[in-house]
């Protein structure tokens, strides 16, 4: 190690191996375009305000149970069913706008 190099991370050598085995398998990254980059946040920003939508309603729901232990417990599904569906969209989406 050379004087002047500072210790790396363990962040740092883990995202050095990963980027030498994308490196060996051929993949390659691209720069997104400022097109791709402000789609992707005003689509983040949807999906942001979904989420909190679904939170909101969520609460709401758990109010109106009365504390009733199945019907929280259904609805915490639920919540999560809906909270998974929209990040899984969501991250569909991104994908779409980075590969074209």
């Amino acid at each position: 190690m050379a004087e002047d190099e500072a210790p790396k991370t363990a962040y740092e050598i883990i995202l050095e191996r990963l980027q030498r085995k994308d490196r060996e398998t051929g993949v390659e990254q691209q720069a997104l375009s400022e097109d791709q980059r402000s789609r992707i946040a005003e689509l983040r920003k949807v999906y942001e305000a979904k989420l909190a939508e679904s939170e909101i309603l969520h609460q709401a729901a758990l109010r109106k149970t009365g504390g009733e232990p199945e019907a929280v417990e259904q609805l915490e599904q639920q919540y999560r069913r809906d909270r998974e569906r929209i990040a899984s969209e969501r991250d569909r989406k991104i994908e779409k706008i980075r590969n074209g």
